[in-house]
């Protein structure tokens, strides 16, 4: 169930990421403090996307998944 799952989530993600490539083929221009790129409009969209789901799952793995550990091996200590 879970192999079907993945491959239609991954499907969905591929025509998701053609899509807005194809729908946003114009060139524009990135002006980062050391460099400047030229970059169609559908790939920066689909980097800031990615960066911005990492950085969310980092900030929420930091602050919930993290503090989870700490308690459980306080009380694992606690128990031994």
């Amino acid at each position: 169930m879970y192999r079907i799952a993945f491959i239609i989530a991954a499907f969905l993600a591929v025509a998701l990421g053609l899509l807005v490539g194809t729908l946003n083929s114009d060139t524009v221009s990135v002006d980062l403090l050391w460099v400047q790129m030229q970059w169609p409009l559908g790939l920066l969209l689909l980097c800031v996307l990615v960066v911005g789901l990492v950085i969310g799952l980092l900030i929420s793995w930091i602050f919930s998944v993290m503090p989870l550990k700490t308690r459980l091996r306080k009380a694992q200590n606690k128990e031994s």
